[in-house]
């Protein structure tokens, strides 16, 4: 997010329109979005830039729908109308604050949440990408040199060899794909008093739950059911590949995400086994 302070005037100016006194804001996260506490109304603002506004308005109906069904989802704000708002050329959507809790969540917790949404998630019947559609992004970064001009060479041939080659690897397994979070890292969980609750839900994706695995701690996925300890491997290659594309990306505002993107490099070409990513951005 290039300019925080007309992202915070914005998402203030909205809360205040919808009689949700915000005279401060403060920074909860900044990265492609910026997400704040308004105060003293306590709202949880996520900031998109403009553009983004269909993918805003899925994350707003998918949760709405899944906090419904009781899923471990974070809920919109129930003093706006729940939907997406546009100000200044950002899209911006209002949730419910909920002051951390610590100790973090549990990995035996944090496996029981993702458990519940994704069988949550079996029985919402809602329209969404590939798990594929993912990978290709990846791939168009990776092969446009425009998108990516610090990335050499070798690097872009042997990266872009590596999303290919998994993609063919794990549909060929064939394995059964439902909806998914798709990018249930610990940063995209919160710990709250009503147990762990799941932000950023505009990256969901159909794909086998192995995908979703491949984002948390390797002790969640030891208390998660039924894993396919192959396709898991497969996965976590696969997601280290990706975000390693990303953080390629010309104006990626992840933080030291060049750095980033080098150690990921550096860990698909050590080989198995297969790091979480949260031990490599811890």
């Amino acid at each position: 997010m290039t300019d925080v302070t007309r992202a915070i005037a914005a998402a203030t100016s909205i809360a205040v329109s919808l009689d949700l006194p915000a005279d401060d804001a403060v920074v909860l996260h900044n990265s492609n979005k910026l997400a704040l506490r308004l105060t003293p109304c306590d709202v949880f603002a996520r900031v998109a830039p403009g553009g983004e506004e269909s993918a805003a308005r899925f994350e707003v109906e998918l949760a709405r729908r899944l906090a419904g069904a009781g899923c471990p989802v974070c809920p919109l704000e129930v003093r706006a109308d729940p939907r997406t708002y546009a100000r200044d050329g950002f899209a911006v959507t209002l949730w419910t604050y909920y002051e951390p809790v610590s100790p973090r969540v549990s990995p035996v917790d944090y496996a029981k949440a993702l458990e519940q949404l994704h069988a949550g998630m079996r029985e919402v019947d809602v329209p969404g990408p590939r798990f594929t559609d993912r990978i290709a992004e990846a791939q168009e970064v990776v092969a446009d040199p425009g998108r990516s001009p610090e990335l050499a060479e070798a690097d872009r041939v042997f990266l872009g060899g590596r999303l290919a080659g998994l993609r063919r690897a794990i549909e060929e397994r064939g394995a059964v794909e439902q909806l998914l979070h798709g990018e249930p890292h610990p940063g995209n969980v919160l710990s709250t008093r009503n147990g762990p609750l799941f932000i950023d839900l505009e990256t969901c994706c159909r794909g086998p739950v192995e995908f979703d695995l491949a984002h948390v701690p390797e002790a969640v996925c030891a208390h998660y059911p039924s894993v396919d300890q192959e396709l898991l491997a497969e996965c976590r290659q696969l997601v280290i590949a990706m975000v390693a594309a990303w953080r390629w990306e010309l104006g990626d505002q992840f933080p030291n995400g060049r750095r980033f993107g080098a150690e990921l490099l550096r860990s698909l070409r050590q080989g198995p086994p297969w790091p979480a990513l949260d031990t490599m951005n811890g």
